[in-house]
């Protein structure tokens, strides 16, 4: 019974695949061999861009190398000559190896994949597997090798809108096919396995990854005989030229179009192959007005000042940003430079600039989230005091760790509040060790930067930005801490269809991702950066707004990441060669010694919030804050009388004098040679407050408060604590600025 139970269900299984290969015939070409167009619209239904006509140009098998034909062969099916059409046992281990977790495989031969590329689609369907497999059995029979290694060749993709190896070479390299070297026809064929993420040039973060399967290819080659080892021992990575996109995606709309490729190959929308072929029609969340005013914000705040003939520095100014809805994870705008037929690297989503400063309110919101204490025991909040001394070793950290603040400038005892304003270095790398760098790194990753994010290790730098998050990852992390801690996942789409049929798109359900006490208490921080501190350029946007400035090392990036209640914007102005690729410092770019995120980001980021928000009425924040986290209560009166509030002798910045008096040798609180109450006046008296020498408010030579020559809080004519001709200390300084990135 059991012998006829198996013969019967061989005689079956026979049956199936004998009436399969007569039914199926071989079919015309599908509209994936002449691919169409996808089409991309703004949120308003109005066009946004096409990505351009199809660039195939056919070619016979003798006019492409043999060692680019073999190195085809080495990345994608070493056996193709001798085996046959179809690969059961390939089939079945990559089906195994799908359903148990090991990563999606394919499993196919070369003309499996033929059949899939010119008949075909790319749906990962039964039907259209069983069409394949019974299709691929017949051609094997009725087409040589040479034919089915010819069509393959010219209908693979290759990226950059190249279908076939002639488009490929032409691309990549800028030359004929016939011409390619070894090493080129290797990375070609890389490209097979991934045209987006290997393309070193588009995507430079994929370069690792590129490279080894560049590597695994040329090291086939060598196995199956087709290369000797000296030869391959002295083969170099020939780097691909540059991208030549189609002008129809000029301006902004190719790094949109680029961007929302990437969303929906990443995310497993539709795969790399499948969306190439095309006929889609994407309505993005682009909103067309907002995303024209961060152009005009970009034209008018920083590329109009721009004069690279005068300054050789400009030369090397980029700039990128991104805008979400925090409500809805919606990208509303983004800004990928100046032109993607100029400049083709996305400025957005770029990941090879530190993100500086604009990491430190990570570490607080972790510091609230885990109840973090001090190395003392106190608990961490708004108004918990740190030293902020230059150069303090930062203590209990396993790597010896002491970071220089901005200038090298020492601040005494403050608040981590203050710290945030002035963005100190020494308060945040400490308070990343009293939190626990493990810690600081899972409420980053909570709130929205990748995990696999370049240069992202727990330790105390974490700090200070060196992580390289790009400006959409921070846009997306701002967002959650503006949701007050609920992480929505970003999307740049409303809906994907084709013909009558609509793609699914992935769930993005909301999180609680931190809580809400830990993300507003963060935000309340914020709101006195941008009120008191280095983000004041901000304010000419006319909304409350919350955020922080960050300047990378060597001022190679200089960033402004902020949100009002219901708009997240991030900007960043960036330092690249033209030519090289590299990234450069900003020094003396736009006619200013340093570019700070003070400075140009903040005002572009002003500029374009202004006008994103045009038409709403300004919003305060809701904060719900951690106990101890709100503004302490103001000291009580300095008077002469009180001796608790007198400020001590050792405070003055003159050689003797007494309390509330001025003249030229100084008192309490003041200094310079004469001055009146509040004022810089010419008499020699003086009440506490005064000094300076010329008008201004309590002083300064350059108007500070209670300053100095160059303008400082309570400073003297370098640096000092409520005066003091030379004398260093808190509050004051010529040049005082944040932390070892800038402002």
């Amino acid at each position: 019974m059991l012998l006829g139970a198996f013969l019967l269900l061989l005689l079956l299984i026979s049956g199936v695949l004998i009436a399969g290969y007569l039914l199926v015939k071989i079919p015309p070409a599908n509209a994936a061999a002449t691919a169409q167009s996808n089409v991309y619209l703004y949120s308003d239904g109005s066009p946004l861009a096409r990505d351009g006509e199809v660039n195939r140009v056919n070619v016979s098998l003798s006019e492409i190398p043999r060692s680019v034909q073999e190195a085809v062969l080495a990345a994608e099916d070493r056996d193709f000559y001798s085996e046959r059409a179809v690969d059961p046992k390939a089939m079945l281990r990559a089906a195994w190896n799908t359903a148990t977790g090991k990563g999606t495989q394919s499993g196919s031969t070369i003309t499996q994949q033929y059949v899939k590329n010119y008949y075909l689609g790319q749906e990962q369907t039964v039907e259209r597997k069983a069409k394949e497999f019974f299709i691929a059995i017949k051609l094997g029979r009725e087409k040589s090798k040479d034919y089915i290694l010819e069509g393959y060749l010219n209908t693979s993709y290759f990226g950059r809108n190249a279908y076939g190896i002639q488009a490929a070479a032409q691309a990549y390299y800028g030359k004929d096919v016939s011409k390619l070297t070894t090493a080129e026809g290797a990375y070609l064929a890389t490209l097979l396995n991934s045209p987006s993420a290997f393309d070193v040039v588009a995507h430079p973060q994929g370069r690792p990854r590129a490279l080894a399967r560049w590597n695994y290819v040329l090291d086939g080659m060598v196995k199956k005989g087709w290369m000797p080892e000296a030869e391959r021992a002295a083969t170099i990575f020939p780097e691909p030229g540059k991208v030549r996109p189609a002008a129809g995606l000029s301006g902004q709309r190719g790094y949109l179009v680029e961007a929302i490729k990437e969303y929906i190959v990443d995310r497993k929308i539709l795969d790399d192959k499948t969306f190439s072929e095309g006929g889609y029609r994407i309505t993005t969340t682009i909103d067309k007005r907002r995303q024209n005013a961060f152009v005009d914000s970009v034209q008018k705040q920083m590329l109009s000042k721009l004069d690279p003939e005068a300054r050789k520095a400009d030369r090397v100014v980029r700039a990128g940003g991104a805008s979400i809805d925090p409500a809805t994870g919606k990208v509303v705008a983004l800004y990928g430079g100046i032109d993607y037929t100029k400049q083709y690297v996305n400025n957005a989503t770029r990941h090879d600039f530190q993100v500086a400063s604009t990491f430190k309110p990570f570490v607080f919101t972790s510091a609230v989230e885990n109840d973090a204490r001090t190395q003392d025991g106190r608990t961490i909040t708004p108004n918990t005091v740190y030293s902020g001394a230059n150069k303090r070793p930062v203590v209990g950290s396993r790597i010896p760790f002491a970071p220089s603040n901005e200038d090298d400038a020492s601040y005494g005892n403050i608040t981590v509040r203050t710290a945030t304003d002035l963005s100190v270095n020494a308060v945040y790398a400490q308070m990343a060790v009293d939190v626990g760098t493990d810690k600081v790194k899972k409420t980053a990753v909570d709130l929205g930067i990748p995990e696999n994010t370049p240069n992202f290790d727990a330790g105390p730098a974490i700090a200070l930005g060196t992580v390289q998050a790009s400006v959409l990852d921070m846009t997306q992390a701002y967002a959650t801490l503006a949701d007050h801690g609920r992480y929505t996942p970003y999307t740049f789409i409303e809906k994907i269809s084709k013909g009558d049929d609509t793609v699914p798109l992935p769930d993005r359900s909301g999180r609680q991702a931190v809580t809400r006490e830990a993300a507003d208490t963060t935000t309340s921080m914020l709101v006195s950066v941008v009120d008191n501190g280095t983000g004041t350029a901000a304010l000419a946007a006319g909304h409350p707004a919350a955020g922080k400035t960050g300047t990378a090392e060597q001022d190679r990036a200089a960033w402004f990441a902020a949100y009002t209640p219901d708009l997240v914007t991030v900007v960043s102005i960036m330092g690249q060669d033209p030519d090289k690729g590299t990234t450069e410092p900003l020094y003396d770019a736009l006619g200013e010694p340093r570019i700070s995120g003070g400075g140009y980001p903040a005002r572009i980021w002003a500029a374009y919030t202004k006008a994103a928000l045009a038409g709403s009425d300004p919003q305060d924040f809701d904060l719900d804050l951690q106990p101890g986290g709100g503004l302490p209560p103001p000291p009580p009166p300095v008077t002469p009388d009180n001796p608790f509030t007198r400020p001590p002798a050792t405070d003055n910045g003159g050689t003797t004098g007494t309390p509330g008096t001025g003249g030229t040798t100084g008192t309490p609180s003041n200094g310079g040679t004469t001055g009146t109450p509040s004022n810089g006046g010419t008499t020699t008296t003086g009440t506490p407050s005064n000094g300076g020498t010329t008008s201004g408010n309590r002083g300064g030579t350059t108007q500070g408060d209670q300053g100095g020559t160059t303008a400082g809080n309570q400073g003297g004519t370098t640096a000092g604590d409520q005066g003091g001709t030379t004398t260093q200390g808190d509050r004051g300084g010529t040049t005082v600025g944040p932390d070892l990135f800038g402002q």
